[in-house]
């Protein structure tokens, strides 16, 4: 193959990421499209909890015992000469955190509806932080070889939760046991449902929908009822406009079954045809003490990446972490000199690799919209950039103040030394928040749900040997604050000892016990800044600065 340009190479990269509500069929369908698109030879299975096989996606062993994605596992592949990175994040709003980071490492969203439950809560809180980023969502409506909703009622109510108009790709005929197959909008077909999880697309056979007559004798008024809800359907949509889908405006809709096989390939082939490559991204510069904003544009010659996620670990027998990072522009090869930003200490992985879940695979070169795991021993952090020499920073990483939390209690007080290393690394990692109170005592663990707290019990069991009791305690909220001098934030700090805690980034915390204590402090201290949010190490930086 002819040697590319960087700007044809990045226009041939397609990055998104599958969000839905747990049991909606997402694990399956990230399955389905590795299968399909040749990256796999064999589909493992999420419901086969006892056996062996598993789903690939899902490698962590307390997911093993759960059967559900916990860490989000990122999965590149190659179709149609295009290279498509696939992240899943975990469904379980409990590691909702975790979702709304990989949703800043990606191009556009494929959402999972189960046909039978519409959008659930957990997809509204996801569809919300692809609406505020403008993410394009590709809608893939699940089950339909079950008893399920009138498509029609599907559509509407995808519509009122999305706040944008569906538009058709392809419709169902019949449901549950009369599910016939699906008239694909495009190719003006009819693909005939079989069931089995062992076909594949190729396998399924299609009729022309000019031949109708012949449609009507095999499906008979099945047929014809879903040719009038389609008409409907497609009447009271708008045309397909590509832009308007690129902008967040409008999602094409697909149907089809995806533990069946079915309506996946055209899934596959909209990723391929619609969904967009690499755009630019906005960053902070620093031009002579001035913090000035920068596009970046993925065809940039100079490396560029931020870090999305950190996950230590991941091979137990050599004690990694690995940072995985989106590539934003230029090209990656392996010995080139780069720079961690925050610290400006220059990054030395042992390895740099892509992945297909638990395989991993050294890389040769990478482009903008790529991921690529750089196995380090320290020195990274979630929201870092990385890049060969420009001193940029990318922005818009999240943390959520966290809303329940409990105290550290270390059964063993001997394993101290690895408590704290297991903490520093989790916390570094974003799989818990981890604070450390000013004025000394035991460590505190925030999270948005509590299922964090079980996961990070576990592991601190299973991957440090710090056997731990996690207690209750007396906070209910954090604040991250901000002072324009260090004076004001002094003055603070003095009046509030007992409630300052430091997270794993150094930022300064202010420990609430009930909602009325911001307000309060505000009135008492009207020039400190509360930030239920904070981005990357933002803040830590703002306060040393």
């Amino acid at each position: 193959m002819a040697t590319l340009s960087l700007l044809e190479e990045t226009r041939r990269r397609r990055t998104f990421a599958i969000i839905s509500h747990p049991d909606a069929g997402k694990t399956t369908l990230t399955e389905k499209l590795l299968l399909f698109s040749g990256a796999i030879q064999i589909a493992g299975s999420v419901k086969a909890r006892k056996a062996t096989r598993h789903a690939t996606s899902d490698w962590m062993e307390i997911e093993k015992q759960r059967g559900i994605s916990v860490a989000s596992s990122v999965m590149q592949m190659l179709y149609r000469d295009h290279v498509i990175n696939l992240l899943d994040t975990p469904g379980h709003k409990d590691f909702s955190e975790d979702t709304y980071r990989v949703l800043t490492a990606v191009d556009s969203a494929l959402m999972v509806i189960d046909a039978a439950n519409g959008v659930e809560a957990q997809t509204r809180r996801l569809i919300e932080v692809c609406r505020q980023r403008d993410t394009p969502i590709i809608t893939f409506i699940n089950k339909m070889d079950r008893e399920v909703r009138e498509p029609l009622d599907i559509l509407d109510e995808v519509e009122r939760e999305l706040g944008m108009p569906c538009v058709p790709m392809t419709w169902p005929v019949g449901q549950g046991k009369t599910f016939g197959g699906i008239m694909n909008l495009r190719t003006k077909t009819m693909t005939v449902f079989e069931s089995g999880s062992e076909r594949r697309p190729q396998d399924f056979e299609t009729i022309a929908l000019s031949d109708r007559d012949a449609l009507i004798k095999r499906f008979g008024h099945e047929f014809e009822t879903a040719e009038q809800s389609m008409e409907l359907a497609v009447g009271a949509s708008p045309e397909w406009d590509h832009a308007a889908f690129l902008a967040g405006k409008q999602t094409p809709v697909f149907f089809g079954s995806g533990v069946n096989n079915f309506g996946v390939m055209e899934v596959l082939e909209a990723l391929v045809d619609l969904a967009p490559s690499p755009g630019p991204r906005m960053s902070h510069l620093l031009v002579n003490r001035q913090i000035v904003d920068k596009q970046i544009e993925p065809d940039d010659a100079s490396f560029s990446g931020v870090v999305f996620k950190v996950q230590a670990n991941m091979d137990a027998n050599h004690r990694d972490r690995i940072a995985f990072v989106r590539m934003a522009s230029g090209k990656y090869m392996p010995g080139m000199k780069l720079k961690v930003q925050r610290t400006g200490k220059e990054l030395r992985p042992t390895s740099v690799v892509t992945f297909l879940s638990q395989r991993r695979e050294a890389v040769d070169e990478a482009y903008a919209g790529d991921i690529i795991g750089f196995t380090t021993h320290g020195g990274v952090q979630l929201g870092d950039t990385i890049t060969d020499g420009a001193n940029l920073q990318f922005t818009g990483l999240p943390f959520f103040a966290p809303e329940l939390f409990m105290t550290v209690i270390l059964k063993n007080p001997l394993r101290t030394k690895q408590l704290q290393q297991g903490l520093a690394q989790l916390g570094e990692e974003g799989a818990i928040q981890v604070f450390r109170p000013e004025i000394g005592g035991p460590m505190l663990l925030g999270a948005v749900g509590q299922l964090q707290f079980e996961v990070v019990q576990h592991r601190l069991k299973s991957e440090y040997d710090a056997d731990i009791r996690l207690e209750g305690c007396q906070y209910t909220g954090a604040r991250w604050i901000t002072a324009d001098t260090p004076t004001e934030l002094r003055a603070f700090t003095d009046a509030y000892p007992a409630r300052m805690a430091l997270d794993a980034a150094n930022a300064l915390a202010y420990l609430c016990t009930s909602p009325y204590d911001v307000r309060l402090a505000q009135e008492r201290f009207p020039k400190i800044a509360f930030h239920p949010l904070r981005e990357h190490a933002g803040l830590a930086l703002h306060q040393q600065a």
